[in-house]
């Protein structure tokens, strides 16, 4: 049964920084797609970031800013986040789907259950 666990969302000040991870078990983890999605009150998920392998994609409005890394021996999916605007507030997503990366949700198999991040002005 795979499982993702986000954590490390909280609220921060504009300007600042935040580190989020999702811990995956019960799934060959070198062989997944992980990515990172967003939503917004109010709004469509939308795709932040992606890694496969050594590959990572963005989205554009947080090239930069963000980056996206993997341990495979840990089964770990980070999220570094820095120069935070309030516009990055929302719940974040980790998911996985056993293809290639896609800023699409709807094609990726397993999904965490959130964490909240909320950048204050």
């Amino acid at each position: 049964q795979v499982r993702l666990v986000e954590s490390g969302g909280g609220l921060v000040q504009a300007g600042g920084s935040l580190r989020l991870s999702c811990a995956a078990s019960g799934m060959t983890f070198s062989s997944f797609a992980m990515a990172w999605f967003r939503q917004a009150p109010g709004k469509e998920r939308e795709f932040v970031a992606g890694v496969i392998r050594v590959g990572t994609n963005y989205a554009d409005s947080v090239k930069g800013r963000f980056t996206i890394s993997r341990d495979n021996a840990k089964n770990m999916v980070y999220l570094q986040m820095n120069s935070l605007k309030p516009e990055d507030t929302a719940v974040y997503y980790c998911a996985s789907r056993l293809s290639t990366i896609s800023a699409t949700p709807q094609v990726y198999h397993y999904w965490g259950q959130g964490t909240q991040v909320t950048v204050s002005s």
